[in-house]
């Protein structure tokens, strides 16, 4: 089969103000495996221009593929925008099979079936196998109620066969990194770069995460052959900047060590940046050299809130005592800390936002990012949140970094103005500063002025985009604005059922 995958312009603020553009891993993920079965494929990323509609349509037309494949880029925000250019394609190619893949349509099969007829599949958790098995299917003509983790209709009504098994071994599928152009990918300020994944999932139980239940469980690719991967990249591909989209890749300090040596031995100037959790920084206080010989630069600390009763709240397990003692010992070992700080909680005052700037301050991170709140269906979260009103109906702005629910004490243009201040003073304020124009560091130091000239771009864009908006004053409540909790989902590969949607409309 001749397959198109299609990386979308994603509207999220992250993707739109860089000029940086990192390759979509979840599309490369799904194009290794179905080029080694034969396929003739290619990958559109219009996120280059962006791409407009109609230009992404002629790119279709010109390739004639017999499926076009939407991956790991529809998360809710970009969710939009994928279904408008679903459509667009589909009616430029009546026959084409349109597939969809990624954590939102696994989560939302059930209206994206109802609603948008072009859609031929979906596929649901992980892509990999699924995809291979799905595509198989098509190009012989054969059922697909024996293929585990898709969702299709059936007699017109939506279906979910049973969930696909978890992928144990994640070094038996590839990456078809020959899908990309290595010269057109960059980050940290125009440095050559790709998005990796050593691991899968995350332990911990954190009742907001929407990508927790996506994976299911915690596993990870063989370290040593990781650590060869990444050599490859930088030799062949002339890379020089891995940033690992793991939610915690450190959790085996034993794995994670072994990783680190063998990257270490491959002798190869790397600038390795992600995320991970405070305690295990702090876990790993006798082996941060290694950390930062095998190139890390900059790691994301997910703080989002300093006060106890929210991190209670959301189930983060951490403390604050934790978080600053993970700072201190990143910053010993010359590795910068950027801290995550989330807003937007329904009993937040005026109080809580400068004891939680004054906590901030303390806590000392390099870098900071702003996010808000965001409800997802599938997340335990979502049942206390559901009853919160949505003042932001643009689906495309659901993306963290727009304010999108109520809350009870404070208008929108005071959350807005505390989330500014405290970017103001964290970025601004003299320690920060001299971080980025006077430390002997040169990486250190490019990284910190790489990141303020962006946020220089970011800071007002975000204010004019407040301003454009429009707001709903008494808009619906997030259950009413999404459907009912979906968190008895929230594993998308463990329970093993086949559902059926009654009562869906023929028309789909």
């Amino acid at each position: 089969m001749r397959i198109l995958l299609v990386n979308v312009p994603h509207p999220a603020i992250g993707s739109r103000i860089p000029d940086d553009h990192l390759p979509p891993l979840g599309l490369l993920a799904i194009g290794g495996p179905l080029i080694d079965d034969g396929h003739e494929v290619r990958l559109l990323d219009a996120e280059f221009g962006p791409l407009p509609t109609p230009a992404i349509v002629d790119e279709a037309l010109g390739f004639a593929p017999d499926a076009v494949l939407f991956g790991h880029s529809g998360s809710t925000s970009g969710h939009p925008v994928i279904a408008e250019v679903a459509q667009a394609i589909a009616t430029a190619i009546p026959r084409v099979l349109i597939i969809y893949g990624g954590v939102f349509p696994t989560y939302h099969w059930r209206e994206i079936l109802q609603q948008e007829p072009y859609v031929t599949a979906i596929v649901r958790g992980e892509g990999e196998e699924t995809a291979r098995r799905l595509m198989r299917a098509l190009d012989r003509g054969r059922p697909l109620a024996d293929i585990a983790g898709v969702a299709y209709r059936e007699a017109g009504l939506p279906v979910a066969t049973k969930p696909a098994p978890v992928i144990r071994d994640l070094d038996a599928y590839r990456i078809g990194w020959e899908l990309i152009d290595h010269a057109r990918y960059s980050y940290w300020g125009g440095l050559r770069a790709v998005v990796v994944q050593f691991s899968r999932g995350c332990p911990h139980l954190c009742n907001y995460c929407g990508q927790r239940g996506f994976w299911t469980r915690w596993r990870h690719r063989d370290p040593l052959r990781f650590a060869r991967e990444l050599a490859r990249l930088s030799r062949e591909h002339g890379v020089k900047v891995i940033n690992f989209a793991d939610e915690n890749p450190t959790v085996s300090k034993k794995v994670w060590r072994v990783f680190l040596e063998a990257l270490i031995a491959e002798n190869v100037d790397l600038i390795l940046v992600g995320s991970t959790r405070a305690d295990d920084i702090v876990r790993d206080a006798d082996i941060l050299h290694l950390y930062r010989k095998a190139g890390w630069v900059r790691f994301l600390l997910g703080m989002e809130s300093t006060d106890q009763r929210t991190l209670e709240l959301i189930r983060k397990g951490a403390a604050t005592t934790t978080d600053r003692e993970a700072i201190r010992l990143m910053r010993q070992h010359g590795i910068l800390s950027m801290a995550t700080w989330v807003v937007g909680f329904e009993e937040e005052t005026d109080r809580d936002h400068w004891r939680g700037l004054r906590q901030l301050l303390a806590c000392d991170p390099d870098q900071i990012q702003m996010l808000y709140v965001t409800p997802h269906r599938w997340t335990p979260y979502f049942r206390l949140a559901a009853e919160r009103r949505v003042i932001q109906t643009d689906r495309r702005r659901w993306d963290y970094k727009h304010q999108v629910l109520a809350t009870r004490y404070m208008a929108p243009w005071r959350v807005l103005l505390w989330f500014k201040f405290t970017e103001l003073v964290l970025q601004c304020r003299p320690r920060a500063i001299w971080r980025t124009y006077f430390q002997r560091d040169a990486r250190l130091r490019h990284a910190m002025r790489w990141y303020t000239q962006m946020g220089r771009r970011v800071w007002p864009f975000e204010i004019l985009n407040f301003l454009r908006d429009r707001l709903v004053r008494n808009g619906p409540t997030v259950v009413a604005f999404w459907g009912a909790p979906q968190d008895r989902d929230e594993e998308s590969m463990s329970a093993v059922h086949r559902e059926r949607l009654p009562g869906a409309s023929n028309a789909a």
